[in-house]
């Protein structure tokens, strides 16, 4: 009798748990745009190599317009690659555990990262516009990162701990201009290759 109360319970808890948080977020999506991160990253250093910004008697020296349209296409690439992957395998793990992509909590966690993405991507604007380039990647991160902390309440509370990682390494990214393309390759490629295969191991 106590068993199969037991079992009631943790079927009650199991349904509240998938109907409240969006539980097809999958490590290999975390995996995936970690690599994409990590590629791009290490192209943009690769392409910028002897041209990134440094800081000399407080004088900044910018990159030439073509090389900022140049990591801008790299990052704009790099972003609908890393969406891709993440919705690939989301809808892969949807379909492999029975439950439906779209619902009300998919919803709620869209509106939640969106957010702080978009108000980021304003900012982001306003920092190439006046040519503050060496503030971008930190910016980036930090934004991103909010983003993940917003959501967590509607998924895995483990997102929260990456999105306080990608803070972190934003805001010192912050005191090192010039040094922004290596935050921003640790922060969108390596953590996310960890953080994706540390979720993939605890809820595949």
């Amino acid at each position: 009798m106590n068993q199969k109360v037991s079992d009631d319970l943790a079927h009650i808890r199991s349904m509240m748990e998938r109907s409240s948080r969006f539980l097809s977020l999958s490590g290999l999506s975390g995996i995936g745009a970690g690599i994409v991160g990590l590629v791009t990253g290490c192209l943009a250093m690769y392409l910028t190599n002897g041209k990134m910004q440094y800081v000399r008697s407080n004088h900044v020296q910018p990159y030439e317009s073509y090389m900022v349209n140049l990591l801008l296409i790299l990052g704009i690439s790099a972003l609908v690659l890393a969406i891709f992957c993440g919705c690939y395998f989301t809808v892969q793990k949807s379909k492999k555990l029975g439950l439906q992509i779209w619902t009300a909590t998919t919803k709620k966690i869209l509106v939640q990262l969106a957010i702080p993405l978009l108000v980021g991507g304003v900012f982001v604007l306003a920092l190439l516009h006046y040519h503050l380039y060496g503030l971008v990647a930190g910016t980036t991160l930090i934004f991103y990162g909010l983003a993940l902390v917003n959501a967590e309440k509607y998924t895995y509370s483990d997102i929260k701990y990456l999105g306080f990682l990608e803070i972190i390494l934003g805001c010192l990214s912050l005191f090192f201009i010039g040094k922004g393309l290596i935050f921003w390759t640790v922060g969108f490629g390596i953590l996310h290759i960890v953080y994706g295969a540390i979720l993939y191991r605890k809820y595949k």
